[in-house]
């Protein structure tokens, strides 16, 4: 079956049927075809720019994919997140209490954003290569390269669907390009798109491994190998991604005796902070970024995630799913005040006011000091990048990938101990940290996954990664890990999760386009 999926799914779904807070309007300024547009260096810059420009912005002005919207899909729905009582969209509610159903707006967004984002990496993939090579004259952007990154882009935006919504239909090319672009394509088998993923993600190695100036934040040969680590570790391929991570993490790191061969200086800040912060954005612990650039330029992309998350209201629209969320941290764990805050400062009064609950602090923009950010509305202007893949997650992949292997190596102790010492205010650099107290030892295989899994919760709060952390660990049986965890919250606000969740439902309106004429394209089981 040819892999093209109907031009009416992509351009209804991403466009016309999206459900936002905002409606489209549309000002056509008449056609242009491909073959029209692309003739120049620039022009094929300009596209990879708008493939970039699908991860930190929205058709419809509504929540981009890193902006706030996957964080609604993957956070809400696992123990570290709730929606507040001023949250009054009843799609977002039901994410929080397992009680959504294939009509959700925001499970319809998401998969429209992704295949959004997708076929403009495809239209680059297909059309850089027909421009003549004498057109480009800067060597920094080459045809091949340029390539490459939206290869790279398309395999995560690939990455993430295939997580949420297991088979889906593979599209690859440019559907207005394409023969029988109106055939209904069937959903594509998980090994099959993960295969296409691993293809983009090792084309997308023979990047650069830096940049300078305007290109800073671009896709580099480090971030490739970084997400092909992670692509290994989701399939339990653990040899594979013991490798790939090998080659990310810095060559002399104290401590492994196992040598590793990266060459990209990555290192964690010593303060754990400045990992969210617009004034370190692109930092040495930033692998790869959503680069988020607040009101200025042309199109808005702005962190939303900030200004739902900073508000002198009783609650704000997103909330720790409860206490214990925050008491996993010690008190001495710098994580702990980096994520979350429970005092705001009265300008009035000049007092600060404790309240008894906590909210989310990582996101909140403090351009203008921590005291400042709420008087002037910041957290509504946010220029925090999103970080898709940090050096702490290298070294936790690190960790996880050996002690699956071999078990809890000299290694994977340093590995994990090494986040641990940044976590605990000793961390210096290239993985020396002074104090050794909170090291974790004498651990077996599980013991040592348990503290993986943790670790990766206190380090990656907001950050996208909870549910999929939850339902990929499959040691106590396929979905027993998740339902575990969220049926333990206190109150069991998720009650209703069952084994269905491990999968979100493929959109109802999807379903309906395809009326039943292929039945490849089918619902997920349970929905």
């Amino acid at each position: 079956m040819k892999k093209t999926l109907i031009i009416a799914s992509i351009i209804i779904t991403s466009v016309a049927a999206l459900i936002s807070c905002n409606k489209l309007t549309e000002h056509p300024q008449g056609s242009i075809t491909p073959a029209d547009f692309y003739q120049t260096q620039s022009d094929a810059l300009a596209a990879v720019t708008a493939v970039y420009s699908t991860l930190t912005t929205d058709i419809n002005n509504d929540f981009p994919i890193y902006g706030r919207n996957l964080n609604l899909l993957v956070d809400n729905p696992s123990d570290n997140q709730v929606y507040s009582p001023s949250n009054t969209n009843p799609d977002v509610r039901a994410l929080g209490t397992a009680t959504y159903v294939s009509t959700n707006d925001r499970v319809h967004k998401i998969y429209a954003q992704l295949y959004w984002g997708i076929n403009k990496a495809n239209v680059a993939i297909d059309n850089i290569p027909t421009i003549p090579a004498e057109k480009f004259v800067d060597p920094t952007h080459s045809a091949a390269n340029l390539v490459r990154e939206s290869r790279f882009i398309r395999a995560l935006l690939y990455f993430d669907l295939v997580r949420m919504f297991g088979d889906v239909p593979l599209v690859l090319h440019d559907q207005q390009t394409v023969a029988n672009a109106g055939t209904l394509v069937g959903r594509t088998s998980k090994d099959s798109v993960y295969a296409q993923i691993i293809a983009d993600l090792d084309s997308a190695t023979a990047l650069p491994s830096s940049y300078t100036g305007a290109n800073i934040g671009r896709v580099t040969s480090g971030g490739a190998h970084a997400l092909l680590a992670k692509v290994y570790v989701t399939r339990q391929q653990w040899g594979n991604a013991i490798t790939e991570l090998k080659k990310v993490i810095t060559t002399g790191t104290a401590g492994f005796t196992d040598a590793t061969t990266g060459n990209y200086g990555y290192d964690l800040f010593p303060k754990f902070s400045d990992a969210f912060q617009a004034a370190t954005k692109n930092g040495k612990e930033h692998v790869f970024s959503a680069q988020f650039n607040g009101t200025a330029g042309g199109f808005t992309s702005t962190n939303t995630l900030s200004s739902f998350t900073w508000s002198n209201s009783a609650y704000t629209a997103d909330i720790p799913a409860d206490s214990t969320v925050v008491h996993i941290f010690d008190i001495i764990d710098q994580r702990r005040s980096a994520t979350f805050y429970d005092s705001l400062f009265n300008q009035t009064t000049g007092a600060w006011v404790k309240w008894p609950f906590f909210n989310f602090l990582k996101f909140v923009d403090q351009s203008t000091g921590f005291t400042q950010a709420l008087q002037g509305n910041q957290g509504a202007n946010s220029k925090m990048n999103f970080p898709v893949i940090r050096y702490a997650e290298v070294l936790l992949l690190y960790a996880e990938a050996l002690n699956e292997l071999y078990g809890p190596t000299p290694d994977a102790y340093n590995a994990i101990n090494i986040v641990r010492g940044r976590a605990y205010n000793s961390y210096i650099a290239n993985g020396i940290y002074t104090d050794h107290s909170y090291d974790l030892s004498g651990l077996n295989q599980q013991s040592f996954r348990d503290a993986v899994f943790l670790e990766r919760r206190k380090e990656f709060i907001q950050e996208c990664q909870r549910w999929f952390d939850l339902v990929r660990r499959t040691d106590l049986g396929p979905g027993v890990y998740y339902l575990n965890n969220v049926h333990s919250m206190l109150g069991n606000p998720k009650a209703a999760a069952s084994l269905k969740d491990t999968l979100f439902p493929i959109p109802q309106t999807e379903m309906d386009l395809y009326g039943g004429a292929n039945p490849n394209f089918y619902q997920n089981p349970g929905w």
